[in-house]
């Protein structure tokens, strides 16, 4: 990414965009993160299924709020 966030006007503020959605992207999805996947597999594991749409309506709401707040606060 260097390449192409070194001459951005604020180079400092595009690494923290890029640190912002590469971070809340796995929050999406049940897909988006190896660690929602290794959650989902120990939860069924207990007894607890969780899909994919149902992690989606909690995802998708988290996602918006958070990248609201990342907008806000850069």
């Amino acid at each position: 990414m260097k390449p192409f966030l070194a001459p951005a006007t604020e180079p400092q503020r595009a690494w923290l965009v890029v640190a912002m959605a590469s971070t809340f992207a796995g929050n999406l999805t049940l897909l988006g993160s190896v660690a929602n996947l290794i959650v989902v597999q120990l939860a069924r594991a207990h007894g607890v299924p969780i899909g994919f749409w149902q992690y989606f309506r909690v995802g998708a709401p988290l996602t918006l709020l958070t990248i609201l707040a990342g907008l806000c606060w850069l």
